[in-house]
């Protein structure tokens, strides 16, 4: 399945790319659009992470939760993540404090001068860690 999305991506543009990946459709194909794209004329896959779509930001939730959501996806150590990806995404009332770093590595992915598609191959293995420290700390 083709999923879409803006270009140029920071942190819910790959935590969600991770989250499909891992847990939704693991061969998903990726796209990357210039951010002008009139999003509404996109009926050959899944847009994620632009205004006004259902798998996108909604009050505090970023993309990443909004597909937790949609696709029921509960796993403890998974919500932490997506609090964290909150955290870093966005600007919630009580960010996680490991959000602050998720927001300075994203960051520097985006400094590398690197493709999107380099830097999800790149940045997949920062979403494995964290995810596999999420799953530490909640006991699994």
């Amino acid at each position: 399945m083709k999923w879409i999305t803006r270009e140029k991506i920071k942190v819910d543009r790959v935590a969600c790319p991770w989250l499909i990946k891992k847990f939704i459709d693991p061969d998903a194909e990726f796209l990357f659009l210039p951010h002008d794209t009139d999003w509404t004329m996109i009926n050959d896959g899944t847009v994620f992470d632009v205004l006004n779509c259902e798998l996108g930001h909604h009050a505090e939730d970023v993309s990443f939760n909004s597909m937790m959501k949609k696709y029921k996806l509960t796993e403890p150590a998974l919500v932490l993540l997506g609090e964290i990806a909150r955290a870093a995404d966005s600007h919630p009332v009580n960010p996680h404090p490991a959000g602050e770093g998720l927001r300075w590595i994203a960051g520097g992915f985006g400094a590398l001068g690197l493709s999107d598609h380099e830097i999800l191959e790149r940045e997949f293995v920062v979403y494995d860690a964290l995810y596999a420290e999420c799953k530490r700390r909640r006991g699994k």
